[in-house]
């Protein structure tokens, strides 16, 4: 069941029951600060080396038991339009998984207020599903650990087990194998979603891996954070799926040199694109790039935000 409107939902952002049948959850949006494609595996999964990075731009999830007098079940209500809250939607499916794993037979209300970009390579439904796990996981008492949540996870999806983790990784295998690494230093983030949508499907299907002549340097990036190294982090950008993405979409590549343009230490676009963020050492340099991006006209979507740490 999917809703446009939600009544029930209203309240502040922490609100509680004493009897705790309402938990209000966060999901964060991410960017990959490098992103290599090793090889394609024989069960059709292409092999990663990424480094995972956790930003301001959030989702809000908030997960409500069913009284006796509603239908059992999983009920989910969202305020986007262009989201899509079928049984496919992973928010849906997560949900699903914990109840017939634990063997919930409450049914769940899931109220979704939408702000990271839809279909824009920033983890948005990985992160919606990890929000599920920690939400369910409270609301319900399961006292799964973040191991437990993260076994699970990997069934709906390669970013999910990141996502239920957060904050700066190292992601290696199809995503699921993960090092927490040291933050970023303190810098300002703009980010930028132009007017398009790009299928993570497409992409990876017109990658081929084994003849790419050039792999961003993860292992110096990893070094760089261990470090404390802004121009070392900035220095290894690098992301194979461009090679892809902006061959289609070159509006890609003109936010990537507006960004540099306009004070960027570098542009990357994040994932599968569309999404580039830019980092800036000085909060005003980002917000001054932020109306010359307006102007500009490139984006659909623009965000000044920060690093979040886990």
């Amino acid at each position: 069941m999917c809703d446009r409107a939600a009544p029930w939902a209203a309240g502040t952002l922490q609100e509680r029951s004493g009897i705790m049948d309402q938990v209000t959850r966060k999901a964060y949006a991410k960017i990959n600060l490098g992103l290599d494609v090793l090889r394609r595996r024989p069960d059709g999964y292409h092999e990663v080396k990424m480094v995972m990075q956790t930003v301001g731009i959030f989702d809000t999830l908030t997960f409500r038991k069913k009284g006796e007098e509603e239908s059992p079940g999983i009920s989910l209500s969202v305020d986007h339009e262009e989201f899509s809250c079928d049984k496919d939607n992973l928010i849906y499916r997560a949900a699903e998984l914990i109840r017939e794993t634990y063997g919930v037979k409450e049914g769940v209300r899931i109220t979704l207020n939408k702000k990271i970009p839809i279909a824009a390579g920033m983890a948005g439904g990985s992160s919606d599903a990890a929000a599920v796990f920690h939400g369910l996981n409270e609301l319900f008492g399961l006292s799964m650990s973040l191991e437990d949540m993260q076994r699970l996870g990997v069934k709906i999806g390669a970013d999910v087990p990141y996502c239920i983790m957060g904050g700066t990784a190292l992601s290696e295998g199809i995503g699921e194998i993960l090092t927490p690494i040291p933050a970023p230093p303190e810098a300002y983030l703009l980010i930028a979603k132009p007017d398009i949508n790009v299928s993570t499907k497409f992409v990876y299907e017109n990658l081929h891996a084994d003849t790419l002549k050039e792999h961003p340097d993860i292992d110096g990036m990893v070094k760089a954070l261990k470090e404390g190294s802004l121009e070392g982090i900035t220095g290894r950008m690098g992301n194979v799926l461009e090679t892809v993405t902006i061959k289609k979409y070159p509006v890609i590549r003109q936010i990537k040199d507006a960004m540099i343009e306009n004070g960027a230490e570098n542009a990357l676009m994040s994932g599968s694109g569309p999404t580039v963020f830019g980092i800036y050492q000085e909060k005003e340099r980002a917000k001054a790039a932020y109306k010359a991006m307006e102007k500009l006209g490139l984006a659909k979507q623009l965000f000044v935000t920060e690093f979040i740490t886990a």
